[in-house]
Protein backbone atom coordinates (compact mmCIF):
# COMPACT_ATOMS: atom_id res chain seq x y z
CA UNK A 1 0.00 0.00 0.00
CA UNK A 2 1.44 3.81 -1.11
CA UNK A 3 0.07 6.80 0.06
CA UNK A 4 -1.60 9.12 -2.30
CA UNK A 5 0.61 11.57 -3.83
CA UNK A 6 0.18 14.93 -3.25
CA UNK A 7 -1.79 16.49 -6.12
CA UNK A 8 0.84 18.88 -6.64
CA UNK A 9 3.99 16.43 -6.85
CA UNK A 10 2.32 14.89 -10.05
CA UNK A 11 3.95 17.49 -12.36
CA UNK A 12 6.44 19.29 -10.00
CA UNK A 13 10.52 20.02 -10.24
CA UNK A 14 12.32 19.67 -7.16
CA UNK A 15 15.27 22.63 -6.35
CA UNK A 16 17.69 21.01 -3.46
CA UNK A 17 18.99 24.26 -1.81
CA UNK A 18 22.48 24.37 -0.46
CA UNK A 19 21.98 27.33 1.96
CA UNK A 20 25.43 27.50 2.39
CA UNK A 21 26.46 28.14 -0.99
CA UNK A 22 23.53 29.36 -2.62
CA UNK A 23 24.02 33.08 -1.70
CA UNK A 24 27.15 34.79 -0.62
CA UNK A 25 25.98 35.49 2.49
CA UNK A 26 24.62 32.00 2.91
CA UNK A 27 21.87 32.89 5.24
CA UNK A 28 18.23 32.09 4.81
CA UNK A 29 17.60 35.85 4.64
CA UNK A 30 19.65 36.78 1.29
CA UNK A 31 18.11 33.26 -0.08
CA UNK A 32 14.53 34.35 0.52
CA UNK A 33 15.44 36.94 -2.13
CA UNK A 34 16.20 34.69 -4.43
CA UNK A 35 12.78 32.57 -4.20
CA UNK A 36 10.63 34.37 -6.27
CA UNK A 37 14.09 33.64 -9.27
CA UNK A 38 13.56 29.99 -8.93
CA UNK A 39 9.89 30.07 -8.69
CA UNK A 40 9.76 32.16 -12.27
CA UNK A 41 11.54 29.46 -13.91
CA UNK A 42 9.15 27.04 -12.58
CA UNK A 43 10.61 25.38 -9.77
CA UNK A 44 7.56 24.13 -7.39
CA UNK A 45 9.10 22.57 -4.21
CA UNK A 46 12.28 23.41 -2.54
CA UNK A 47 14.88 20.60 -0.83
CA UNK A 48 16.74 22.09 2.30
CA UNK A 49 19.63 20.54 3.21
CA UNK A 50 19.74 20.14 6.90
CA UNK A 51 19.18 23.40 8.56
CA UNK A 52 20.15 21.81 12.23
CA UNK A 53 23.02 22.74 14.26
CA UNK A 54 26.20 21.05 13.47
CA UNK A 55 28.46 19.32 16.02
CA UNK A 56 32.01 20.26 17.35
CA UNK A 57 33.19 16.73 18.37
CA UNK A 58 35.38 15.15 14.99
CA UNK A 59 34.14 17.88 13.18
CA UNK A 60 35.20 18.14 9.32
CA UNK A 61 36.88 21.08 7.97
CA UNK A 62 35.94 24.42 9.59
CA UNK A 63 32.13 24.31 9.65
CA UNK A 64 31.30 20.71 9.57
CA UNK A 65 28.72 18.47 7.52
CA UNK A 66 25.04 19.18 7.22
CA UNK A 67 24.69 15.78 8.01
CA UNK A 68 26.53 15.65 11.74
CA UNK A 69 23.36 17.21 13.72
CA UNK A 70 23.62 17.96 17.16
CA UNK A 71 20.16 19.11 17.60
CA UNK A 72 16.98 17.63 15.26
CA UNK A 73 14.73 20.75 17.32
CA UNK A 74 16.75 23.59 16.50
CA UNK A 75 18.07 25.61 13.80
CA UNK A 76 22.03 26.38 12.88
CA UNK A 77 23.21 29.84 13.28
CA UNK A 78 25.26 30.10 10.66
CA UNK A 79 22.03 29.83 8.43
CA UNK A 80 20.10 32.68 10.60
CA UNK A 81 17.39 32.54 13.44
CA UNK A 82 14.39 29.96 13.91
CA UNK A 83 12.51 33.29 12.80
CA UNK A 84 14.66 33.83 9.54
CA UNK A 85 13.51 30.15 8.47
CA UNK A 86 9.96 30.88 9.83
CA UNK A 87 10.07 33.93 7.00
CA UNK A 88 11.74 31.64 4.53
CA UNK A 89 8.66 29.49 4.84
CA UNK A 90 6.48 31.60 4.81
CA UNK A 91 7.27 33.33 1.47
CA UNK A 92 7.85 30.18 -0.07
CA UNK A 93 4.13 29.15 0.64
CA UNK A 94 3.24 33.37 -0.54
CA UNK A 95 5.35 32.06 -4.05
CA UNK A 96 3.47 28.56 -4.63
CA UNK A 97 6.80 26.94 -3.22
CA UNK A 98 6.49 23.46 -1.15
CA UNK A 99 9.82 23.20 1.64
CA UNK A 100 10.52 19.89 2.56
CA UNK A 101 13.14 19.17 4.55
CA UNK A 102 16.48 17.07 4.94
CA UNK A 103 16.01 14.26 7.89
CA UNK A 104 18.85 12.01 9.00
CA UNK A 105 17.96 9.49 11.22
CA UNK A 106 20.44 6.96 11.11
CA UNK A 107 23.09 8.94 13.51
CA UNK A 108 23.81 12.47 14.78
CA UNK A 109 26.79 13.89 15.49
CA UNK A 110 29.04 12.97 18.62
CA UNK A 111 28.48 15.91 20.46
CA UNK A 112 24.31 15.76 19.99
CA UNK A 113 22.26 16.79 22.92
CA UNK A 114 20.89 13.29 22.55
CA UNK A 115 24.35 11.67 23.26
CA UNK A 116 24.18 13.61 26.93
CA UNK A 117 20.43 14.07 27.35
CA UNK A 118 19.22 10.10 26.86
CA UNK A 119 19.88 7.07 27.98
CA UNK A 120 22.61 4.93 27.10
CA UNK A 121 20.95 2.60 24.85
CA UNK A 122 19.74 5.49 22.54
CA UNK A 123 22.72 4.73 20.71
CA UNK A 124 24.36 1.14 19.37
CA UNK A 125 28.01 1.71 20.93
CA UNK A 126 31.02 -0.19 21.32
CA UNK A 127 33.59 -2.08 23.60
CA UNK A 128 34.29 0.74 25.45
CA UNK A 129 31.05 2.31 25.47
CA UNK A 130 31.46 5.15 23.34
CA UNK A 131 28.52 5.66 20.43
CA UNK A 132 29.25 3.46 16.97
CA UNK A 133 30.60 5.29 13.87
CA UNK A 134 28.17 4.06 11.47
CA UNK A 135 30.76 3.22 8.41
CA UNK A 136 33.36 6.01 8.22
CA UNK A 137 31.27 9.07 9.64
CA UNK A 138 33.47 9.71 12.17
CA UNK A 139 31.78 13.00 13.15
CA UNK A 140 28.68 11.03 13.31
CA UNK A 141 27.23 8.49 16.38
CA UNK A 142 24.62 5.51 15.26
CA UNK A 143 21.79 5.44 16.54
CA UNK A 144 19.65 2.17 17.84
CA UNK A 145 16.72 1.42 16.17
CA UNK A 146 16.69 -1.68 18.74
CA UNK A 147 14.87 0.78 20.78
CA UNK A 148 11.57 2.25 20.09
CA UNK A 149 11.99 5.25 22.29
CA UNK A 150 14.76 6.19 19.53
CA UNK A 151 11.93 5.76 16.89
CA UNK A 152 9.69 8.27 19.19
CA UNK A 153 12.26 10.66 19.57
CA UNK A 154 12.82 10.96 15.91
CA UNK A 155 9.03 11.36 15.15
CA UNK A 156 8.39 13.84 17.42
CA UNK A 157 11.00 15.90 16.36
CA UNK A 158 9.46 15.73 12.10
CA UNK A 159 6.11 16.55 13.92
CA UNK A 160 8.05 19.50 15.32
CA UNK A 161 8.82 20.88 11.97
CA UNK A 162 5.46 20.03 10.69
CA UNK A 163 3.10 21.52 13.44
CA UNK A 164 5.23 24.65 13.79
CA UNK A 165 6.44 25.62 10.53
CA UNK A 166 4.06 23.81 8.12
CA UNK A 167 6.90 22.64 6.22
CA UNK A 168 5.80 19.91 3.50
CA UNK A 169 7.58 17.23 3.52
CA UNK A 170 11.13 15.19 4.08
CA UNK A 171 14.19 13.83 1.77
CA UNK A 172 15.29 11.01 4.31
CA UNK A 173 19.07 10.60 4.09
CA UNK A 174 20.35 7.40 3.45
CA UNK A 175 16.48 5.66 4.52
CA UNK A 176 17.67 2.24 3.50
CA UNK A 177 19.94 1.89 6.77
CA UNK A 178 16.93 2.40 9.32
CA UNK A 179 13.91 -0.39 9.74
CA UNK A 180 11.40 0.31 6.78
CA UNK A 181 8.52 -0.21 10.18
CA UNK A 182 10.41 3.20 11.69
CA UNK A 183 9.63 5.07 8.53
CA UNK A 184 6.35 3.22 7.53
CA UNK A 185 5.27 4.36 11.78
CA UNK A 186 6.72 8.03 11.07
CA UNK A 187 4.67 8.05 7.40
CA UNK A 188 1.52 7.33 9.40
CA UNK A 189 2.25 9.58 11.90
CA UNK A 190 2.94 12.53 9.82
CA UNK A 191 0.05 12.11 7.38
CA UNK A 192 -2.46 12.29 10.42
CA UNK A 193 -1.19 15.82 11.01
CA UNK A 194 -1.08 17.06 7.27
CA UNK A 195 -2.76 14.37 4.57
CA UNK A 196 -0.27 16.25 1.66
CA UNK A 197 3.15 15.21 3.11
CA UNK A 198 5.78 14.07 0.93
CA UNK A 199 8.37 11.62 1.82
CA UNK A 200 11.59 11.12 -0.59
CA UNK A 201 14.08 8.55 0.16
CA UNK A 202 17.61 8.23 -0.42
CA UNK A 203 17.10 4.87 -1.42
CA UNK A 204 16.69 2.31 -4.35
CA UNK A 205 15.08 -0.16 -2.41
CA UNK A 206 11.81 -0.54 -3.63
CA UNK A 207 9.85 -2.01 -0.20
CA UNK A 208 10.65 1.84 1.20
CA UNK A 209 7.31 2.01 -1.24
CA UNK A 210 5.47 -0.05 1.35
CA UNK A 211 3.07 2.42 2.84
CA UNK A 212 6.17 4.52 3.87
CA UNK A 213 7.72 6.70 0.54
CA UNK A 214 6.53 8.11 -2.46
CA UNK A 215 9.68 8.66 -4.52
CA UNK A 216 13.32 7.69 -4.03
CA UNK A 217 16.56 8.33 -6.17
CA UNK A 218 16.92 6.76 -10.01
CA UNK A 219 20.64 6.30 -8.41
CA UNK A 220 21.33 3.57 -11.01
CA UNK A 221 19.92 5.32 -14.14
CA UNK A 222 21.69 8.33 -13.29
CA UNK A 223 25.48 6.82 -12.90
CA UNK A 224 24.78 4.77 -16.27
CA UNK A 225 23.78 8.21 -17.58
CA UNK A 226 27.21 9.73 -16.65
CA UNK A 227 29.32 6.39 -17.91
CA UNK A 228 27.79 7.05 -21.70
CA UNK A 229 28.98 10.55 -21.53
CA UNK A 230 31.92 9.06 -20.91
CA UNK A 231 31.75 6.36 -23.61
CA UNK A 232 32.10 3.52 -20.70
CA UNK A 233 28.29 2.28 -21.72
CA UNK A 234 25.62 2.24 -24.07
CA UNK A 235 22.31 3.52 -24.65
CA UNK A 236 20.86 -0.14 -24.74
CA UNK A 237 22.34 -0.35 -20.82
CA UNK A 238 20.07 2.92 -20.04
CA UNK A 239 17.29 1.72 -21.82
CA UNK A 240 17.02 -1.63 -20.46
CA UNK A 241 17.21 0.16 -16.87
CA UNK A 242 13.94 2.38 -17.21
CA UNK A 243 12.24 -0.57 -18.17
CA UNK A 244 13.52 -3.07 -15.89
CA UNK A 245 13.22 -0.42 -13.09
CA UNK A 246 9.68 0.64 -14.08
CA UNK A 247 8.75 -3.16 -13.69
CA UNK A 248 9.92 -3.03 -10.44
CA UNK A 249 8.44 -0.54 -8.41
CA UNK A 250 4.59 0.09 -8.05
CA UNK A 251 3.39 2.08 -10.68
CA UNK A 252 2.42 5.14 -8.85
CA UNK A 253 6.11 5.36 -7.17
CA UNK A 254 7.81 8.30 -7.80
CA UNK A 255 11.30 8.69 -8.98
CA UNK A 256 13.77 11.58 -8.57
CA UNK A 257 16.03 12.25 -12.17
CA UNK A 258 19.13 14.56 -11.67
CA UNK A 259 22.01 15.46 -13.44
CA UNK A 260 23.45 16.16 -9.91
CA UNK A 261 22.74 16.72 -6.12
CA UNK A 262 25.10 17.05 -3.59
CA UNK A 263 27.20 14.12 -3.26
CA UNK A 264 27.56 14.03 -7.10
CA UNK A 265 28.81 18.11 -7.55
CA UNK A 266 31.35 17.51 -4.22
CA UNK A 267 32.17 14.32 -4.54
CA UNK A 268 32.41 13.36 -8.52
CA UNK A 269 32.73 17.00 -9.67
CA UNK A 270 30.49 19.14 -11.30
CA UNK A 271 27.98 18.33 -14.09
CA UNK A 272 30.27 19.66 -16.58
CA UNK A 273 33.04 18.05 -15.70
CA UNK A 274 31.14 14.22 -15.40
CA UNK A 275 28.82 14.82 -18.48
CA UNK A 276 30.90 17.43 -20.58
CA UNK A 277 29.37 17.84 -24.20
CA UNK A 278 26.41 15.30 -23.49
CA UNK A 279 25.29 17.62 -20.59
CA UNK A 280 22.47 18.89 -22.30
CA UNK A 281 20.93 15.93 -23.85
CA UNK A 282 20.92 14.53 -20.51
CA UNK A 283 19.39 17.66 -18.31
CA UNK A 284 16.85 16.86 -21.32
CA UNK A 285 16.35 13.17 -20.66
CA UNK A 286 15.59 13.72 -16.58
CA UNK A 287 12.63 15.43 -17.89
CA UNK A 288 11.61 12.65 -19.92
CA UNK A 289 11.91 9.74 -18.24
CA UNK A 290 8.34 7.47 -17.33
CA UNK A 291 7.35 8.60 -13.31
CA UNK A 292 10.18 10.50 -12.63
CA UNK A 293 10.42 14.12 -10.78
CA UNK A 294 13.31 16.24 -12.16
CA UNK A 295 15.52 17.63 -9.74
CA UNK A 296 17.95 20.71 -10.15
CA UNK A 297 20.59 21.02 -7.65
CA UNK A 298 22.29 24.57 -6.36
CA UNK A 299 23.77 26.69 -9.40
CA UNK A 300 22.45 23.88 -11.87
CA UNK A 301 19.97 26.97 -12.49
CA UNK A 302 22.33 29.32 -13.80
CA UNK A 303 24.89 26.72 -15.44
CA UNK A 304 27.25 27.61 -12.53
CA UNK A 305 30.30 25.28 -13.03
CA UNK A 306 31.96 24.00 -10.20
CA UNK A 307 32.05 21.32 -7.34
CA UNK A 308 31.22 22.96 -4.38
CA UNK A 309 33.32 22.48 -0.97
CA UNK A 310 31.60 20.44 1.41
CA UNK A 311 32.88 21.16 5.17
CA UNK A 312 33.58 25.00 4.19
CA UNK A 313 32.04 28.28 2.50
CA UNK A 314 32.17 28.12 -0.73
CA UNK A 315 29.33 30.15 -2.54
CA UNK A 316 27.75 31.50 -6.06
CA UNK A 317 29.71 34.53 -6.68
CA UNK A 318 26.96 37.27 -7.07
CA UNK A 319 27.97 38.16 -10.50
CA UNK A 320 27.95 34.39 -11.43
CA UNK A 321 24.43 33.99 -10.36
CA UNK A 322 22.96 35.22 -13.69
CA UNK A 323 20.28 34.31 -16.52
CA UNK A 324 21.68 32.61 -18.73
CA UNK A 325 21.21 29.96 -21.87
CA UNK A 326 20.87 27.16 -19.25
CA UNK A 327 18.24 28.93 -16.96
CA UNK A 328 16.08 29.08 -20.04
CA UNK A 329 16.67 25.71 -20.94
CA UNK A 330 15.33 24.68 -17.58
CA UNK A 331 11.91 27.38 -17.98
CA UNK A 332 11.28 25.57 -21.50
CA UNK A 333 12.01 21.48 -19.73
CA UNK A 334 9.70 23.35 -16.57
CA UNK A 335 7.28 24.65 -19.01
CA UNK A 336 7.39 21.23 -21.17
CA UNK A 337 6.68 19.12 -17.96
CA UNK A 338 3.99 21.34 -16.07
CA UNK A 339 1.83 21.45 -19.61
CA UNK A 340 2.02 17.73 -20.40
CA UNK A 341 0.23 15.28 -18.80
CA UNK A 342 1.60 12.46 -20.23
CA UNK A 343 5.25 13.40 -18.60
CA UNK A 344 3.42 13.30 -15.32
CA UNK A 345 5.10 11.12 -12.51
CA UNK A 346 3.28 8.71 -10.76
CA UNK A 347 0.80 6.57 -12.24
CA UNK A 348 -0.98 9.29 -14.05
CA UNK A 349 2.21 9.66 -16.69
CA UNK A 350 2.49 8.33 -19.65
CA UNK A 351 4.53 5.05 -20.14
CA UNK A 352 7.58 5.17 -22.86
CA UNK A 353 6.58 3.89 -26.20
CA UNK A 354 9.08 3.21 -27.97
CA UNK A 355 9.87 3.52 -31.74
CA UNK A 356 12.20 1.12 -33.45
CA UNK A 357 15.47 2.87 -34.94
CA UNK A 358 18.64 2.24 -37.05
CA UNK A 359 20.93 2.83 -34.06
CA UNK A 360 19.97 1.41 -30.94
CA UNK A 361 23.33 2.06 -29.07
CA UNK A 362 23.54 5.32 -29.79
CA UNK A 363 20.01 6.42 -29.90
CA UNK A 364 16.57 6.57 -27.77
CA UNK A 365 13.86 7.28 -29.85
CA UNK A 366 10.24 7.19 -28.22
CA UNK A 367 6.63 8.61 -27.46
CA UNK A 368 4.96 9.29 -23.97
CA UNK A 369 1.06 9.91 -24.56
CA UNK A 370 -2.02 9.93 -22.41
CA UNK A 371 -5.18 11.23 -22.34
CA UNK A 372 -4.39 13.46 -25.59
CA UNK A 373 -1.10 14.59 -24.08
CA UNK A 374 1.62 13.23 -26.77
CA UNK A 375 5.50 14.09 -26.33
CA UNK A 376 7.62 12.57 -29.23
CA UNK A 377 11.46 12.31 -27.84
CA UNK A 378 14.39 11.71 -30.51
CA UNK A 379 17.43 11.67 -29.14
CA UNK A 380 21.07 11.30 -30.00
CA UNK A 381 22.87 10.02 -26.82
CA UNK A 382 26.38 9.73 -28.53
CA UNK A 383 29.39 11.52 -29.49
CA UNK A 384 28.73 10.47 -33.11
CA UNK A 385 26.94 11.79 -36.08
CA UNK A 386 23.80 9.23 -36.42
CA UNK A 387 22.21 8.63 -40.20
CA UNK A 388 19.13 7.75 -38.37
CA UNK A 389 16.42 5.75 -40.02
CA UNK A 390 12.93 5.21 -38.58
CA UNK A 391 8.89 4.86 -39.17
CA UNK A 392 6.96 7.19 -36.67
CA UNK A 393 3.78 5.11 -38.14
CA UNK A 394 0.93 6.60 -36.17
CA UNK A 395 2.95 9.09 -34.33
CA UNK A 396 3.52 11.11 -37.81
CA UNK A 397 1.61 14.44 -37.82
CA UNK A 398 2.20 18.05 -36.94
CA UNK A 399 3.94 18.89 -33.92
CA UNK A 400 5.55 22.37 -32.27
CA UNK A 401 9.73 21.94 -30.82
CA UNK A 402 9.10 22.41 -27.30
CA UNK A 403 12.62 23.91 -26.83
CA UNK A 404 12.61 25.85 -29.92
CA UNK A 405 9.17 26.50 -30.97
CA UNK A 406 9.67 25.49 -34.29
CA UNK A 407 6.63 24.35 -36.43
CA UNK A 408 7.76 20.36 -37.29
CA UNK A 409 6.41 18.22 -39.54
CA UNK A 410 7.05 14.48 -38.35
CA UNK A 411 6.73 12.43 -41.28
CA UNK A 412 6.34 8.76 -41.48
CA UNK A 413 9.49 7.73 -42.72
CA UNK A 414 12.82 9.85 -41.17
CA UNK A 415 15.81 9.42 -42.34
CA UNK A 416 18.08 12.28 -41.43
CA UNK A 417 21.77 13.41 -40.28
CA UNK A 418 21.75 13.90 -36.58
CA UNK A 419 24.62 15.68 -34.83
CA UNK A 420 26.46 14.31 -31.43
CA UNK A 421 24.49 15.03 -28.68
CA UNK A 422 21.45 16.79 -30.41
CA UNK A 423 17.93 16.03 -29.52
CA UNK A 424 14.63 17.41 -30.55
CA UNK A 425 11.32 16.96 -28.04
CA UNK A 426 8.24 17.26 -30.11
CA UNK A 427 4.68 18.26 -28.27
CA UNK A 428 1.39 17.66 -30.08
Amino acid sequence: MMYKNPEWSYSAVLYELNIRQFTEEGTFSAAVERLPFLRSIGVDAIWLMPIYPIGVQGRKGTLGSYYSIRDYMAVNEEFGTEEDFRTFVTVAHSLGLKVLLDWVANHTARDARWVMERPVDWYERDDSGEPLVPWDWTDTAKLNYANHDVWRGEIEAMRYWVEKFQIDGFRADMAMLVPIEFWQEAAAELHSIKSDIFMLAEAEEDNLFDAAFNMNYQWNVHHIMCDIAKGARRVWDMRNAIHSERAKYPREAMRMSFTSNHDENSWSGSEQSRFGAALEVMRAMTFLMPSTMPLIYTGEEVGYDHSFEFFERDPIPREAYRENRTTELYRRLIALKHGERALDGGERGGEIIEIENNAKDCMMTFVREVEGSRVVAIMNLSPYTIHADFCTGIYADTYRDAITGERVVLENHVECDIAPWNYRILVK
